[in-house]
């Protein structure tokens, strides 16, 4: 089954997804702020004009704001879509924010689905994400030809949205965590005489692995901070883990630790770098060079 699919947001992760609805033989418009993205989308097959028939939008922006803007803003899209559409919102979100989404588009009947994503641009773009949903089985119905166009799993957590976001906060948990520590324990390494190079090849093999180090530690092992995952995002997310967990009294120090390193990072200048980045705050506090640098 094809749809109209409006992909609204053409970042690393949205531009991936909306040419997986392209190869699924979806008619798709792409949209964002930045018109060079959409314009490379039009020359690979988006369509270049309006579309006033959507069947799903698929919003893949940064964070609640931004998804209330080109939901329910000046120009938002719900008021517009016709009876039965779906919304996909798939932005790292407080839970609260998601539940407030799926009332708001049921005073217009439109269908929301609380889907935040996970995988990276590179499975973004080969439509093998992870998305962990909740909704209504009509939301789901509504969504099932845009998820099977860019998801190899979906995870439906619950027929109310909020608990695919609270799910999406606990891996950004440990996701986040993972990225810092990995930095922390490479540039420990480097103290002792193991290179970033010698860290990864062991490493990568033993039990203190994780799929964030082997994903980033070849960044910088190589230096390259071409942005795949901004280390922006992080005191975005890691601050709705803590502002969630704070809802109910738990406590989460080695969280608030990581979050304090991004900071560092953005401080620094470091903000649209990778995310493996964050290991540049160790290193300058250590007085070390990574690769890449000084050269």
């Amino acid at each position: 089954m094809t749809q109209n699919v409006t992909v609204i947001g053409l970042g690393s992760m949205g531009y991936g997804m909306a040419l997986s609805c392209l190869r699924a033989g979806h008619a798709v418009l792409g949209q964002d702020v930045a018109w060079d993205r959409v314009a490379q989308f039009v020359t690979e097959g988006g369509l270049d004009g309006p579309m006033d028939d959507a069947d799903a939008v698929l919003v893949v922006v940064l964070n609640a704001a931004q998804t209330e803007s080109v939901l329910f803003g000046p120009n938002g899209v719900v008021p517009s879509l016709r009876k039965g559409a779906v919304v996909i919102g798939c932005a790292t979100v407080p839970p609260d924010f998601a539940r407030e989404m799926e009332r708001r588009c049921a005073e217009h009947r439109v269908h929301y689905l609380d889907a935040p994503i996970s995988g990276g641009s590179v499975k973004a773009a080969a439509g093998k994400l992870s998305v962990m949903a909740s909704g209504t089985p009509e939301a789901f119905a509504a969504a099932e030809p845009v998820l099977d166009a860019t998801a190899e799993t979906v995870f439906r957590l619950g027929d109310a949205a909020g608990a695919g976001s609270a799910m999406k906060a606990v891996n950004q948990l440990l996701a986040g965590v993972h990225i810092a520590a990995m930095a922390e324990a490479m540039t420990f390494g480097m103290t002792q005489g193991v290179t970033p190079r010698r860290f990864l090849d062991v490493i990568s093999k033993c039990a203190g692995t994780s799929w964030m180090l082997e994903n980033r530690a070849p960044h910088i092992v190589e230096g390259d901070y071409t942005p795949h995952s901004q280390v922006n995002i992080w005191p975005k997310d890691l601050g709705i883990v803590l502002d969630t967990a704070g809802t109910t009294g738990f406590d989460a120090p080695i969280t608030q630790a990581a979050l304090g390193q991004y900071r560092k990072a953005v401080n620094m200048g470091l903000g649209a770098e990778d995310d493996a980045a964050v290991a540049k705050v160790y290193a300058r506090d250590s007085g070390l060079t990574l690769p890449g640098e000084n050269t």
